[in-house]
């Protein structure tokens, strides 16, 4: 007989006692054969090399004593933390969310990777759904959490709120993960939806605490305008059906007027008192022209226009300068505006298509509108942005 054969019937022949043993011990036939098969596993690969012990059934029993212990241990730690989130109120405690977050986008970490680290970690985001948000792949993504991870260990990174003189060097990117969040919300990039409310309600709560936690700090109270004002035109941004309405088709009836006014007072009073223009009491500011605004006809395109050479400056990105081709365009008119797009390297972001075919077909381009049309559904995952970009190609 075969020295593996030989390993193999040993194995065999003691495998079964030791079950026999473990279920009278546990009570539990599927565990006390998940111990066994990993005490069988482990002598497979000892034995060879160690020798077959002169006691096989004592040193399986061992081993797979020695794993159910483990596994015990596990258990009770598991009940011991269940019973402590069954104490806990609906959302985790404030400190605990802002805490994470601070932890995340420690100074130590790149900033792609605490974006990314965060994300993924307290908000709950896909990998999928972060590298849309960054403009990046997903493998470039993962590569990112993976590293931060291990580094977070590796340095002993704290996990608590910042001292009042470490906040400034990590608000940046604590504001940058929750203006994605509430972004991912507003509007989805993947399939399986077309916004989330729970995404925009955990972007706005966290602006909040952070803003109880930084009162005096302009861009807290900016995007918290921002996101406020965002949200008090929700009911008018989907038919009953699902299907997506353009801000100029909206009924403005639907908007909430008063979280209107009171997110735009909340910027107003921001930017009296610190004088401290930022990118996002900026955005918040056009989001506010858009929403005082009594009809799309009456919108103010040029102050839009001004706020937008203004955010540039600050902070220049070629998703904000899409954004400003279209204020552009009410401006100085569709052909300005496409001169300007066609500069930008966005040939992979849908909307960059999008806009470009809306330009075309108001210049009487439509052949090249229906290929710029087809590039962005291409793109597009979105469901009520690709339905939208259907129909405009079904005409």
């Amino acid at each position: 007989m075969s020295t593996e054969d030989e390993l193999a019937r040993v194995v065999r022949d003691h495998a079964g006692r030791l079950a026999g043993s473990l279920v009278s011990l546990l009570g539990d036939f599927s565990a006390a054969e998940d111990l066994v098969q990993d005490a069988v596993e482990i002598a497979l690969r000892r034995w060879p090399v160690e020798g077959i012990p002169d006691r096989p059934d004592a040193w399986l029993f061992t081993v797979a004593k020695r794993r159910g212990l483990d596994v015990l241990r596990r258990q009770q730690n598991y009940r011991a933390k269940l019973s402590e989130l069954q104490r806990q109120d609906d959302h985790p405690a404030p400190d605990d969310r802002l805490r994470l977050i601070f932890t995340c986008c420690h100074p130590a970490l790149a900033r792609e990777a605490q974006v990314a680290l965060t994300l993924r970690v307290v908000c709950g985001l896909t990998t999928g759904q972060i590298a849309a948000a960054l403009l990046a792949s997903e493998s470039a993504v993962a590569q990112r959490i993976t590293r931060a991870k291990r580094k977070i260990t590796d340095a002993g990174i704290p996990y608590r709120i910042p001292r009042d003189d470490e906040l400034s060097e990590r608000l940046t990117e604590v504001l940058t993960v929750i203006y994605l969040l509430f972004n991912e919300g507003y509007l989805s990039s993947t399939a399986e939806r077309a916004h989330s409310r729970d995404l925009v309600d955990d972007a706005e709560w966290l602006t909040a605490l952070l803003h109880g936690l930084l009162p005096n700090e302009p861009e807290v109270a900016g995007l918290l305008a921002l996101i406020r004002l965002h949200r008090a035109r929700t009911a008018a941004r989907f038919t009953p059906s699902g299907e997506l309405v353009l801000l100029e088709d909206q009924d403005r009836t639907l908007w909430d007027h008063t979280a209107i006014s009171e997110a735009t007072a909340l910027l107003t009073r921001t930017a009296y008192r610190h004088h401290a223009p930022g990118a996002y009491q900026l955005q918040a500011a056009i989001a506010a022209c858009h929403s005082e605004a009594p009809t799309w006809a009456e919108t103010d395109w040029r102050q839009i226009l001004v706020l937008y050479d203004m955010l540039l400056t600050l902070q220049p990105s070629p998703v904000t300068c899409l954004h400003r081709s279209v204020a552009l365009s009410f401006v100085d008119g569709p052909e300005v505006a496409l001169t300007e797009l066609d500069l930008l390297a966005l040939d992979t972001y849908p909307l960059f298509h999008a806009t470009r075919a809306q330009f075309l077909r108001e210049l009487g381009r439509d052949a090249e509108a229906r290929v710029a049309d087809k590039r962005a559904a291409e793109l597009t995952a979105n469901p009520a942005q690709l339905d939208l970009l259907r129909e405009r190609l079904a005409r």
